[in-house]
């Protein structure tokens, strides 16, 4: 059997076990209620009715320190690795991943001379 047959045949199986598996949850497995008034309703923190709106408007504080928090833990992702394979990457590796972890902390600076993390 040639590589792109196995490969054909492999896509092809996971895109029917997919649409399968979405077919018999959405159809067969899960409930089936009708819609009614109390299921469409808001639901906040255990209070069946709601206080306010929901146009509140949050700080953009909110936010940037989300993405801050995204950058940084993303790096992670890329310092494990290279902390399993330090031995094998050598000192280039090392020297790189101080190049790395330099513009991180560049980029922290930059957020704290923004003033993105105090909080008013």
């Amino acid at each position: 059997m040639s590589t792109e047959l196995i490969l054909a045949s492999t896509i092809f199986i996971a895109i029917g076990v997919v649409l399968s598996l979405f077919f018999v949850s959405t159809k067969h497995i899960g409930p089936n209620n009708k819609d009614s008034i109390i299921k469409n309703s808001v639901y906040e923190s255990g209070v069946t009715n709601p206080i306010g709106t929901t146009k509140i408007r949050f700080s953009i504080k909110f936010y940037l320190v989300a993405i801050s928090f995204l950058l940084f833990d993303v790096e992670l992702v890329y310092m494990f690795p290279w902390a399993i394979n330090v031995v094998e990457l050598g000192y280039m590796g090392l020297v790189k991943m101080f190049i790395f972890m330099g513009l991180l902390f560049a980029g922290l600076i930059y957020i704290y001379k923004k003033k993105a993390l105090l909080w008013d």
